[in-house]
């Protein structure tokens, strides 16, 4: 058992019958009463996230992961297929395990989070930017770069994200993989 004097972003805990990591946290202590710790908890199991508060010095079960480097294969029936980069093993994931599913393309690196104590696969981690090319989208007209609008846009995985309006087809754009987001066009 530990207390919430260890709580920092990344760490796994046991809480509620779950398994939660901490997304972020804050400490504060108010002129008046007592110090208590603010954090913000993400599922791993159901990727649900809450704001929880804990009294400072609070117990806090803590669960040890182990972060696994995995290369994404191919979807079937059976679910999304990875090979683990260091012993070559193949696994099969759900895709609920993985935010934003819909951007893991073929050859991607990431990372798989393992429960230490049970050896289940708690949630896959994508890399924070994937680097897509757009398959379809409305021509974009030379000097559209003025305006903070957009256009829907297919990427090579299946994906729409929201792009500017100087985008085409055969770019390639940087996504952010924490919301399916367009961060800026990549030069070939």
């Amino acid at each position: 058992m530990a207390n919430t004097s260890e709580i920092k972003n990344g760490l796994c805990i046991n809480f509620k019958h779950d398994i939660y990591s901490v997304v972020e946290f804050q400490h504060v202590k108010p002129g008046k009463g007592a110090a208590f710790v603010r954090t913000k908890l993400k599922s791993l199991t159901s990727g649900k996230v809450i704001d929880e508060t804990f009294p400072s010095g609070h117990k806090i079960d803590i669960v040890r992961v182990e972060r696994r480097y995995f290369q994404y294969l191919y979807k079937d029936d059976m679910g999304m297929n990875f090979m683990n980069t260091e012993t070559f093993d193949q696994i099969s994931l759900d895709e609920k395990l993985i935010d934003n599913a819909n951007l893991v393309k073929e050859g991607l690196n990431l990372e798989v989070l393992y429960n230490s104590s049970n050896e289940t696969p708690l949630t896959v981690e994508l890399p924070q930017y994937i680097n897509l090319e757009v398959t379809y989208t409305e021509p974009g007209l030379k000097g559209d770069t003025a305006t903070n609008a957009t256009k829907p846009a297919t990427l090579e995985t299946g994906a729409e994200v929201k792009v500017p309006l100087f985008i085409n087809e055969g770019d390639i754009v940087k996504i952010d993989s924490r919301n399916a987001s367009y961060v800026e066009r990549v030069k070939k």
